[in-house]
């Protein structure tokens, strides 16, 4: 018979047999070939009473109250972790940023110092060439007070020197003024624009390291967080376990059941978040923008080939491959395969990419998810990889990994590589 009828039934016989003692306790029919029925003592009678009934039921609701108690705390937890790792995903992608920053910022102070070190050779060149000027001057007509002010600028030993000297000679040939002053200029112009180079590079640098600390933080707050997880998860499965014999049932049962739960909601709100994407996408009242040149078709291919060979590979910091990747280190390393150079920063990729909408999407595009609206602050990023499905790295702790286009949520941004 089913377990679960089985405490009715034990109360319904339980009940039928509390008549008994009344029934023995009346004169028995004589019956002379019988020998007189004696009632038997209630510590020898087979069935349960209605107080160990009582008992057991109200055992089992306890253990039912304890396990809500403990499913009530391990939901919280489990809230708590994923909070936990969405901060530490918004924390790698700003670190990623901070690094793409820094990259570029470094490029600019190298070409910078660069066209200073050009610079001062075309300023070097200009004195050679006032120099040639003045001995020609020598030549044609001695020394004079000209040649005397040339000799004062080839004396200088910077350009601003060069540059306070001429003006305050102030009695040059004016070829020779002009040679020296564009030199002079040029060379102030690439020594200004190498500072500025060198200013930002330190900012993008104290930047990094502030960005790397909030990243270690978060890093450990996950780890603490997910320790909690743990022995909440432990407690469960004890919980469960006694749960289980107090009903007659089996720990798996219960935790199939548990899962089950979950694995309802989860599809409520993946079927919540692409109602909302549709409305949207129709709310938009707009025809789809031309599309401006592109990743090929062959090259999202490739580029979800790749993403595929990645699957089970771990969440890495920062991670470019080939042991683990971050979200979007994963989408630059497969989109590379496909013949587009994208920044490993996932807002940047969107920048990079022209942007659709839902209904434009296909095989090879990006989503991506932000918590303000605000393209700037995109955390997260993924491949579209075609019926409704992603690849995504999802976040520390976890494994590269094919899911759902909604298991997010919504996708606030779509865009074509």
């Amino acid at each position: 018979m089913p377990r679960r009828l089985l405490p009715i039934l034990l109360l319904a016989l339980t009940a039928t047999l509390g008549l008994l003692p009344t029934a023995a306790a009346a004169p028995a029919p004589h019956h002379p070939a019988q020998p007189p029925h004696h009632p038997a003592h209630p510590a020898d009678d087979p069935y349960p009473s209605t107080g160990d009934i009582a008992r057991a039921q109200a055992e089992a609701d306890a253990k039912a109250a304890d396990t809500a108690a403990i499913e009530t705390l391990l939901t919280t937890a489990q809230a708590e972790l994923d909070a936990a790792g969405h901060a530490a995903e918004q924390a790698v992608e700003a670190y990623n940023g901070a690094q793409a920053h820094l990259l570029r910022a470094r490029a600019e102070a190298t070409a910078a110092a660069q066209r200073s070190t050009t610079a001062e050779a075309a300023r070097a060149e200009a004195a050679e060439r006032a120099a040639r000027l003045a001995a020609e001057t020598y030549r044609q007509g001695g020394a004079s007070p000209a040649l005397s002010a040339i000799d004062a600028l080839l004396g200088a030993r910077s350009p601003r020197a060069l540059s306070d000297r001429a003006a305050a000679i102030g009695v040059a040939a004016s070829r020779t003024r002009q040679i020296l002053d564009d030199a002079t200029s040029t060379a102030a112009e690439a020594d200004r624009t190498a500072r500025v180079a060198r200013t930002a590079e330190d900012q993008a640098r104290h930047a990094a390291d502030a960005v790397r600390t909030a990243k270690e933080q978060a890093e450990a707050r996950l780890a603490d967080q997910r320790a909690q997880v743990t022995a909440v998860t432990a407690r469960r499965e004890q919980l469960l376990a006694e749960l289980a014999a107090a009903r007659n049932t089996t720990v798996d049962l219960e935790r199939r059941r548990r899962q089950a739960l979950e694995e309802i909601a989860a599809r409520q709100a993946e079927e919540a978040a692409k109602a909302a994407a549709a409305a949207a996408e129709a709310a938009r009242n707009t025809p789809p923008a031309a599309l401006r040149t592109a990743g090929s078709p062959q090259g999202a291919e490739a580029a979800i080939a790749f993403a595929r060979t990645t699957i089970g590979l771990p969440y890495i910091w920062g991670g470019e491959g080939p042991d683990g990747y971050d979200c979007s280190g994963l989408t630059m390393l497969a989109w590379r395969q496909g013949g587009r150079n994208l920044t490993h920063f996932a807002a940047d990729q969107y920048a990079e990419s022209t942007p659709i909408g839902y209904g434009q999407l296909r095989p090879g595009d990006l989503v991506f998810w932000t918590d303000t609206g605000r393209a700037a602050d995109i955390h997260h990023v993924a491949l579209y990889i075609g019926d409704d499905q992603i690849i995504e790295a999802p976040r520390p702790g976890t494994a590269v990994k094919q899911a759902s286009l909604w298991i997010m949520g919504t996708p606030d941004f779509y865009a074509r590589p």
